[in-house]
Parts: structure tokens; sequence; C-alpha cells
């Protein structure tokens, strides 16, 4: 087969990506853009980039026909993710060798070839930069893998850099290179203390290299806020990295001034207090209308009392169902089974408020497969997905409803032509109370609680939640999930 490298478009599309940098472009719209510049250089079919965090990795970016694993979770305990983690740098890997799921999905894609590279700063892994090809043809891999690794060194640099990445909420391992590092060893002797660091604690590297962690070592995936003897408070995260020895990685800051802790419990009391507090008065007064002033209300007034005390208990058990998912580590429900998600999508429709159900335009293919899932849980999420949707768009706009299926799972996206989301924020935006647009909420009021329910019990069914800006102006949310 021809070499299928095509280095002059590499030099062509690395130019154009230079020149997106030079101009003030950053984060996912730079990533997306050398995404590209892989796919067209090496002729793969596909290409996809996956961050890495301590508690595990999640698909940012991706072109073509690999789009739809956008927001997918990565597991670090995944056969395939310690295969990948663990291997050469850079390698040329058969998709049905892959152990576990991931290896099966890809093949009923059509995809029988990955070349797949690490993202690293100073041997610490933050991502890798997949290339998918539809044959078992490797003899032009050489070119191939120089490319993907040379992309994937660049992307590393953005994360060096801090230039819009990570995108992922809790961050690679290592990018957040301002924080302070260290990697500890089975022993829990420190085996590297980077410079920010020192700077943190005040402990050179000399004081601190072979010698026991400053500070306690929490469990792998876990934070813990910490006071130094001085007074001052450290926010601490650790991550156990795959492969042998048994090494952390440790990550904090100094949270002294910041006081994260405090304001997150003092946001989530006002905030919530005040969003219960307004549908319980509403529905208090109009039932005190009823039960006094019952003989003289006309059928019409009754009628729309016991509307609005409708609407606004929905709007109650809503706002509930939130502060439970949100506070605790996960509620048992119906195991997952097939269900037929058109009719579900149509049910949970009907059961949406009134002003927000009128702008709605539902398409449902016929055919379309059944998922697998938790039924009852979709009207949770399509409540807060299509809220969210009404409140961030013009009050006379349409939000669209559309699903879709292929071999493997089963789709509805709910798009609307509001205000739209920043590319450095579609995944901030799922994490607890925290609000775009630089948190308005006299604008856009709310807890910041409902796209991290939509994540959370999206991901409790096994699929996977993500966002995008809608071409033009908007927002696409995007559900996905395995299909029966």
């Amino acid at each position: 087969m021809p070499d299928r490298t095509d280095l002059a478009a590499l030099i062509v599309g690395h130019g154009r990506v230079v020149e997106m940098i030079n101009s003030g472009e950053a984060g996912l719209p730079v990533l997306n853009r050398l995404l590209q510049v892989v796919q067209s250089t090496i002729g793969a079919a596909s290409t996809a980039f996956v961050e890495f965090a301590p508690t595990g990795g999640r698909v940012i970016a991706a072109t073509s026909s690999a789009d739809w694993a956008v927001g997918r979770p990565v597991s670090h305990t995944d056969p395939a993710t310690i295969c990948l983690l663990s291997g050469p740098r850079v390698r040329d890997i058969r998709v049905d060798r892959i152990p576990g799921p991931v290896g099966e999905e890809l093949t009923g894609r059509g995809l029988h070839r990955m070349v797949a590279a690490r993202a690293e700063i100073g041997g610490f892994t933050v991502g890798s930069l997949h290339a998918f090809y539809p044959d078992h043809d490797d003899s032009t891999a050489r070119g191939q893998h120089e490319v993907v690794e040379y992309i994937a060194s660049c992307i590393a640099h953005m994360y060096g850099d801090q230039s819009g990445l990570p995108v992922h909420g809790d961050g690679p391992v290592v990018a957040a290179l301002a924080d302070g590092l260290a990697v500890v060893d089975r022993g829990g002797h420190v085996r590297l203390w980077n410079p920010a660091a020192a700077q943190v604690t005040g402990r050179p590297v000399a004081e601190a290299l072979n010698r026991p962690l400053p500070f306690p070592l929490p469990p792998s995936g876990q934070v813990l806020d910490h006071r130094l003897p001085d007074g001052r408070w450290l926010k601490i995260t650790s991550g156990e990295l795959p492969g042998p020895g048994a090494l952390h990685v440790v990550t904090f800051r100094d949270i002294t001034d910041q006081q994260l802790r405090d304001q997150d419990r003092d946001l989530f009391v006002a905030v919530t207090s005040h969003g219960l507090r307004t549908p319980v008065t509403v529905i208090k007064g109009y039932a005190d209308t009823l039960t006094d002033h019952w003989d003289s209300l006309t059928d019409t007034d009754r009628r729309q009392a016991a509307r609005v005390i409708g609407q606004r208990a929905n709007e109650l058990a809503r706002l509930v169902d939130r502060l439970l998912v949100s506070a605790t580590e996960g509620r048992p429900g119906e195991p997952p089974a097939p269900f037929d998600l058109g009719e579900a999508l149509r049910a949970a429709v009907a059961d949406l408020p009134g002003d927000l159900r009128r702008r709605i335009v539902l398409d449902v293919p016929a055919g379309l497969p059944k998922a697998v899932g938790d039924r009852q849980i979709l009207a949770t999420v399509l409540t807060e997905l299509g809220t969210n949707a009404e409140k961030y768009s013009p009050p006379d706009s349409p939000i669209e409803i559309v699903a879709s299926g292929n071999d493997q799972t089963v789709c509805f996206r709910v798009s609307d032509r509001g205000i739209g989301i920043r590319p450095e924020h579609v995944e901030r935006a799922f994490d607890r109370f925290w609000q775009g647009e630089s948190g308005d909420r006299r604008g856009y009021p709310g807890a910041g609680l409902g796209l991290y329910l939509v994540r959370r019990v999206v991901e409790q069914q096994n699929g996977w939640v993500s966002l995008r800006p809608r071409a033009g102006r908007g927002t696409v949310a995007e559900v996905r999930l395995p299909r029966g």
C-alpha cells in the first residue's frame, strides 16, 4: 500500500494551528484542529483525544466517525486503558486484541487498527491521542507513528502552558503545574517534588526528596483539606499511577485565602433555601386561597389555583431530587433493562411544564432501537436539559429534541438557539455549583446542580453526556445510552 503520510498536509495544517494560537485561540478549538491535522496527514478514518485525571479519563475531542464518543468516561481500571498507559509511548494496535468492551465496540464500527500515543509532561501522562483505521495494514505505520507522536507532544505542550487545557473538571495528573506536585512511592517517600510544591509548602526540593510526605496522603481519587502547622490550609488530591511500582501522584494548593469549602457551603445554603422557599410559599398561598375562599371562587379560578399548585409541586420535587443526588454517592434504582427510548421521550415531554412543552420540537425516527437503562430516570434527565435550554434561550425560540441510534448506542440531542456555551466551559458546566457567564444568578438563577445531576445519573446507566456549541448560535446537549 502506498504511504498515506502527507507531510505537506502536516505543515500546512500545523501552520494554521499556530495562526489560531497567535490570534488568541486556545483549548478545545485548537485541540480539535490538531485532530483534524492528524487525520488528514496520515489518512486516518477518525481521531480522538482522551484526557486523564487522577480519578479517570474522558474523551474530550474527536473527529469524523469517532465524534459520537465525546464526553464518554474512560476508567483507569479498564484493561484497554491499562494497556495504553503501561506500554510504549506510541504503538500500533490491532483493535481485536484490545481487552474489554472497547475493542468490541470499535470493531463493530468497522475500525480494526489504531495508532495511539501518550501526551506526557515530565514522564507523566495527561492524555492519549488515537488515530483509527478500517484495515489491518500497518505497512506505513512508521510515518503514522511519528506524526501521531509529534502531535501528542504538541498537545502536551498546551497542557504545560495551561492554554485552555485541561478541559476535564478535575484536570490531568500534572497539567496544573502551578499547583504543588509530588510523586510518592510505596513507602510514602517523595520521589518528585516540583518547584510549585517547594513554594506552597516552604520546603525546598533538597529537603523533600527521599523523605516522608510532609502531610497526609488521601486515598486515591479523594480530596483532603489539611491544615499545616503554620495555620495555612491545603487542598490535597492523589491518584495511583497505572503500571508497576505502586506510585502515587499528589497535587496540592494553598486554599487559605479562597475558603473554598465555606464558600460552597454558603452558596449551597443560600441558593437551595431560596429555591425551596419560592415554590413552598406559592403552594401555601394558593392552598390557603382555596381553603378560605372556595365558595366565592369560580370554577376557572379553582382550576387555575390547582394548576399552579401542581406546577410548583413539580418544581419542588425536581429540586429535592437534585439535592438528594448531589449530596449522596448515588442511590439504588431499577436495574438496567431495555426500554423504548422514543416512547419514553414522548412521555417525558408530555410531563414538562406547559410553557416549556409548547416550545419542544420532538423528532423520533421510526424503528429507533431500544436503549438500556432505567427508564424512570429519563424524565429527570430530559427535564433538566430542557429547563437548561429554556433558561438560556429566547422565550419564543424552539427547543429541538432529536433521537437517533447506531449499532452500539442510542442517543437524543437537546438543542437550543440561546446564548451558547464557550468551548472551554463544556466540561466545567458539569461541575457542581458551577454556572457560566460569570455566574450571573440574577439573569440566569439556579443552583448549578442540573447538569451535575444529569451526568451523574446518565453515567450510572453506563451512558455518557456531552455539551457542545451549536453551529450558528446555541448549545447542543447529547445523551448516549447503550443499545438494547
